[in-house]
């Protein structure tokens, strides 16, 4: 579900390495819209199945949400229709809380949670260019190898899609959360490309600063990210394409309602509740909110 830069680049490798029949789930006006385009990897021609609800299709063994946060009510009214019992659901979204909604929904016994790290996939009208794929990190907040992880391990292996099983999902959401708080919005905040947080620098300072307010929250909610966290994911930051662009700032780019709800809104109503100071996102959330509204 979902044909951004994520979706589109996920979807074409599934699809070019046959590892697994690829079906986009969409509304029947976006599918028209879907139809009437050619989408583009790296510079190869993709077209995909579109199913949307309605339809006679058979219930998905795995649904990979790939949209904004804006539309996943949306999306998880049209993704039930393809849930069965066996059903896995995968949430790529930013944020911490996709999964707790998609629960909600259809059931906690369908996800395994999840998230991608490490890419720098720009979209560009329906052309997406990537030079690094990155990773998904997923896995059952049991801790355990279950069978759905197994399975999910199994197609990744098949399809060459990087990926990691972490001993704890949970932590390593939150260490991906407190990434996208600090690269996310610095980045639109200073209209900046990866370049401008490779080096220590200012931009790089202001990122950190985000940061960090997401490591204080983390130790009172029994996460207990630390400094080690900051420093993984600026190596992170380093192995991607100079001149690439977070979702963020793409969004902004592209006059989309950008995603500083799930981000600095979610850290400043975190800080409130438990009496922690959030100054950093406080100021991120109303330059960017208007900036959303110029």
């Amino acid at each position: 579900m979902g044909l951004g830069a994520l979706g589109c680049m996920y979807a074409a490798k599934l699809q070019d390495t046959g590892a697994a029949s690829v079906s986009v789930i969409a509304d029947p006006e976006r599918i028209s819209k879907y139809r009437n385009s050619v989408f583009t990897v790296n510079g190869q021609e993709h077209r995909f199945r579109y199913i949307s609800p309605g339809d006679e299709a058979p219930f998905a063994d795995l649904i990979i949400v790939a949209v904004k946060f804006n539309a996943l009510p949306q999306a998880i009214a049209d993704l039930k229709a393809f849930t069965g019992p066996e059903t896995i659901i995968i949430s790529l979204l930013n944020g911490i809380s996709s999964e707790e909604l998609i629960a909600e929904a259809v059931g906690v016994e369908h996800l395994l949670h999840a998230y991608a790290v490490g890419m720098d996939a720009m979209r560009d009208g329906t052309a997406v260019h990537y030079s690094v794929m990155g990773r998904i990190v997923f896995g059952d907040r049991s801790r355990q190898l279950t069978a759905k992880v197994l399975a999910v391990k199994d197609l990744f292996e098949r399809s060459e899609i990087p990926f990691f099983i972490p001993e704890n999902i949970e932590r390593a959401l939150w260490a991906k959360f407190m990434m996208n708080v600090g690269i996310n919005q610095a980045s639109t905040i200073l209209s900046a490309p990866y370049q401008a947080f490779k080096d220590n620098s200012p931009a790089r300072e202001l990122m950190v600063m985000a940061s960090r307010e997401v490591l204080q929250l983390s130790g009172v909610l029994g996460i207990h990210l630390n400094e080690d966290d900051i420093s993984d994911f600026i190596k992170i930051i380093e192995t991607l394409s100079p001149g690439g662009k977070s979702s963020m700032l793409q969004d902004m780019e592209a006059k989309r309602k950008t995603e500083v709800e799930i981000f600095a809104g979610a850290v400043i109503e975190m800080g409130k509740k438990h009496n922690i100071p959030t100054p950093v996102n406080e100021t991120f959330y109303r330059i960017i909110k208007h900036m959303e509204s110029a």
